[in-house]
């Protein structure tokens, strides 16, 4: 059997993947004959959907539950995900959550439960995964961002600050892992219809398609063949990246990503 081009050995743990782009993103790795733990929130029926259909494809897959916006649960993740799968060579941090509101209404606990699983959870999971990598000599690393991390939106103040940091943390990481083997690079999607976005409204999806070079919106497959070369063996030079996956939005707002 030839080597995945992903990695020599070990395994992926793919957060937030019971559904939306992290279901598609761990379908994705473990077609590629690497195990993969499917950690999930709230969905474990979904989660282990994704785990029976990985396993069906001949593939291997482990489920855990852990919520990342509480710390105890998100420090202990990546043990547990190497203790049911062996070594991680691969993280993508895709867990989080919106809470949408004006920032002048909105609640301490929508701040606090948005940030700290977008940005804090991330930044737990990419600390253990990165001193286990880097005392490796081999890891990749990527987290998933958004494009409103970049250029805003109203009624978005948290998540947006959230991911914008999540970039900057994108980079700071990438530094230290650089002389280690191991890479940190951010994907950044523009509209991605998946569950997250049901909630919008028509008008607000007019709205954001209008604004779109490309004129129309991504698909999951289309972020995850990106995350997929991100954790290849044939993207060991690309670290400290932050790349948008948006059909030119961010392009056209003359964001800097």
């Amino acid at each position: 059997m030839l080597a995945s081009p992903l990695t020599l050995q070990g395994a992926a743990l793919v957060t937030g993947a019971s559904r939306g782009i992290g279901r598609v993103i761990a379908l994705e790795i473990a077609s590629h004959s690497v195990p993969v733990v499917v950690n999930y929130r709230q969905a474990r029926t979904e989660a282990e959907d994704v785990a029976r259909l990985i396993e069906q494809r001949g593939g291997q897959a482990a489920v855990l539950q852990a919520d990342l916006s509480h710390r105890e649960e998100a420090e202990g993740l990546f043990a547990r995900a190497e203790a049911a799968a062996g070594p991680i060579e691969i993280v993508i941090n895709n867990a989080g959550a919106i809470r949408d509101r004006l920032v002048v209404q909105m609640s301490e606990s929508d701040w606090d439960v948005t940030w700290s699983t977008n940005l804090s959870g991330a930044r737990t999971i990419a600390r253990h995964a990165l001193t286990a990598m880097c005392r490796r000599q081999s890891g990749r690393i990527v987290n998933i961002g958004s494009v409103v991390g970049a250029v805003g939106n109203p009624g978005q103040a948290n998540y947006s600050a959230a991911k914008s940091a999540l970039m900057g943390l994108t980079r700071e990481l990438s530094i230290i892992g650089a002389a280690h083997g191991v890479t940190v690079n951010c994907v950044v999607p523009g509209y991605i219809v998946t569950d997250a976005t049901a909630h919008l409204s028509d008008s607000q999806r007019a709205a954001w398609l209008s604004r779109i070079p490309m004129g129309r919106y991504a698909t999951p497959e289309e972020v995850s063949d990106l995350v997929l070369f991100l954790s290849s063996r044939s993207a060991g030079y690309v670290t400290g990246q932050c790349i948008a996956v948006d059909g030119g939005f961010s392009a056209r707002a003359g964001a800097g990503l």
